[in-house]
């Protein structure tokens, strides 16, 4: 089947991708352009684990500061290079994970952050939360993982769901735009502040 350019310039378009594999994957999918922007997804998610190794050196520190001024963010994001940098892609989803860490309070980028001893605590209440209620000997591992779980998805910025499209978390953001822009892409730092806390 022969793809048209402004099927392969539509493509590139809605994804940022280059041409011969806007037009690769246009062929493998009989010209559908819907399928063909999840079929790149996918390859760029695969690709951004690749990218994972690759230094970091340049980006943005982004601040938000919440009207009325009560709550303010300061927030360091990586990436490989200063044009990267520069580009509309990756100011908005700064700006963004910046308002995202506004509005859901994280305490840290990636579960790695979190000091052992904090998750022995938070283990230790599930566990006496558990006993407290009743729940049988059989199921309380069960139960306090399940907690831990549910406490990493509200606590790690990472693990969050995307304040914009509760269908993503960041995690998915965050390989979309290392899948759009090529680069590796690190949420390094970000400190929060809000007023009287």
């Amino acid at each position: 089947m022969a793809i048209s350019a402004d099927k392969v310039k539509t493509l590139r378009e809605r994804t940022g991708v280059g041409i011969m594999d806007c037009k690769s994957a246009l062929t493998e999918t009989n010209g559908d352009i819907d399928k063909a922007v999840e079929q790149l997804r996918k390859k760029g998610i695969a690709s951004a684990d690749k990218r994972a190794g690759r230094e970091t050196s340049q980006g943005l520190v982004e601040t938000y500061i919440h009207p009325g001024s009560q709550l303010g963010v300061l927030l360091e994001v990586n990436c490989e290079t200063d044009f990267v940098a520069k580009t509309d892609d990756f100011k908005s989803f700064v700006r963004d994970i910046a308002m995202q860490i506004a509005a859901t309070g994280p305490r840290a980028v990636s579960r790695e952050d979190f000091l052992q001893e904090e998750i022995d605590k938070e283990l230790e209440i599930y566990e006496t939360q558990a006993k407290n209620e009743g729940k049988p000997e059989n199921i309380i591992e069960r139960y306090v993982r399940g907690k831990l779980e549910k406490f990493y998805q509200e606590n790690v910025l990472i693990e969050q769901s995307y304040i914009k499209d509760p269908n993503k978390n960041i995690k998915g953001l965050l390989s979309e735009v290392i899948a759009k822009t090529g680069e590796n892409i690190i949420i390094r730092r970000f400190i929060r502040y809000q007023l009287g806390a």
